[in-house]
């Protein structure tokens, strides 16, 4: 409830419910725990079968490929990254919305965030999961990576990683999201994983939640330590939103290749991704809501709040696209201005309109409120553009680099058949975590929402 004031009078102002259907305490506990109480629905059973099987596909071709070498990819001396490290980037992205909804929401004290938090955080860890397994693969020899990769004394007296790599500064970024992430989703989940430990049956299910909520009592010194635990974490999270997409991008702008070289990049892959995240968090919650019946949680409120910040970010990734080349015209870099002018005209044409659509004109439908409110809409747009912002990593590796200075190493560059089935798997294995969760720990944060909930609400007055 705000005030504001009109002819001198004062006049209440009534904000949109965050939990509708006069939901009580005991609602709000029986309507989230009833998906992880109640047998899996046909529905769920479809849905985990189809996202296992192409999981199975993505990982034979996985198997092919450390079997055989990477020469079962589409990648070339030319364009030598490829569909490997546009995923990763990609993948990157997506996690990107869960440690802004979490930890920036949470301490700017936005309370629309808890309907949708915790599968924000859920879809931050298996993004990063699915993102880690392409560096890994990229490397030709995923078994000696820790040899490689980690910093560790050795028998020469000094360290086999070179510092000065940023793709080594990429170990350090995502390994360190990953665990705060994980961490801060975990600690967020103590106080529920309690209360369907105390409504367990089986013995085994009760000892599984028990040994999980971490002897969670609920008494005023855990909620003190619980509390302070939570907010010391939300405030190492906060930084992460800027650094890790920034050192990711820093793969691209320290390089001195003509399209990548460029200063808009840190803040361009900031932007990019939360777009892109919230994207996939109204893809996921629009089905969540409808599968395990949580409208009255994920209301639309919550999702028109996700539309407006997508239908924002949007439009900065659209001015971001601009600012490259006007920098490219301005500069006075015959090869710059090259570059830009391929990537829109030349043989990637398709590649760069598909982008342009799917990022910055499909989402200005949300100037309308109908559409920012309408269940089908808003899914059909943010798959479009998850669609354009996978594109967008295409274009920005692809294009770079398959034209070189010497016109005889120019070639084209499509993933291959290997390629697209590796792509599919990581959808596979992202949406096969994601349904597990949703089995068997709570999808909305049950504890955050009664915080929220109006005094009468509480009892059912």
């Amino acid at each position: 409830m705000s005030m504001t004031m009109t002819d001198g009078a004062a006049v209440q102002l009534e904000r949109p419910a965050l939990v509708t259907g006069g939901k009580t305490y005991a609602d709000v506990t029986r309507d989230i725990c009833t998906p992880l109480e109640s047998f899996p629905t046909q529905r769920w059973y479809i849905a985990i079968t189809i996202s296992s099987l192409v999981l199975l596909m993505g990982l034979t071709a996985w198997g092919i490929t450390i079997w055989d070498g990477l020469g079962h990819w589409g990648i070339q001396n030319t364009n030598a990254w490829g569909a490997d490290i546009i995923n990763f980037v990609f993948w990157i992205g997506i996690g990107h919305a869960g440690t802004l909804i979490s930890a920036v929401l949470y301490l700017f004290r936005q309370n629309w965030r808890t309907g949708i938090n915790r599968s924000a955080e859920a879809m931050t860890i298996f993004a990063v999961i699915c993102a880690l397994m392409y560096p890994l693969g990229h490397t030709g020899r995923p078994w000696l990576a820790c040899y490689w990769l980690l910093p560790y004394p050795n028998n020469m007296g000094s360290l086999w990683v070179n510092f000065r790599s940023p793709l080594l500064w990429d170990v350090f970024a995502v390994s360190t999201y990953f665990t705060i992430s994980a961490v801060f989703w975990f600690i967020g989940l103590i106080p529920d994983i309690a209360t369907v430990r105390d409504r367990a049956v089986h013995p085994v299910r009760k000892a599984i939640y028990t040994v999980l909520s971490f002897g969670w009592k609920g008494g005023g010194r855990h909620w003190h330590h619980y509390e302070k635990a939570y907010g010391l974490l939300a405030g190492l999270s906060a930084p992460l939103v800027l650094s890790v997409h920034t050192i990711v991008s820093f793969d691209f702008a320290v390089s001195n290749l003509p399209g990548w070289h460029t200063t808009i990049f840190p803040p361009y892959f900031v932007i990019g991704a939360i777009f892109s995240g919230f994207a996939m968090v109204v893809t996921l919650m629009v089905i969540a809501r409808e599968v395990f019946n949580l409208k009255n949680y994920i209301t639309i409120n919550h999702l028109e709040a996700m539309n407006k910040i997508t239908m924002c970010t949007g439009m900065l990734v659209g001015l971001a696209y601009a600012t490259e080349f006007f920098i490219a015209w301005y500069s006075g870099n015959p090869y710059e201005r090259y570059v830009f002018l391929n990537r829109a005209f030349g043989p990637y044409a398709w590649a760069y309109w598909t982008m342009i659509t799917c990022n910055t004109l499909i989402p200005q439908i949300f100037w309308f409120k109908k559409f920012r409110r309408n269940v089908p809409m808003m899914f059909i747009v943010s798959v479009f553009v998850n669609i354009g912002m996978w594109f967008e990593r295409f274009v920005i590796v692809v294009t770079s680099l398959h034209r070189d200075f010497l016109p005889s190493r120019w070639m084209y560059y499509l993933p291959s058949t290997t390629d697209w089935f590796i792509t599919l798997g990581s959808f596979g294995l992202f949406f096969t975590l994601f349904l597990l969760f949703c089995r068997f720990l709570p999808v909305v944060a049950m504890a955050e929402v009664k915080s929220i909930m109006p005094i009468g609400d509480k009892h059912g007055h």
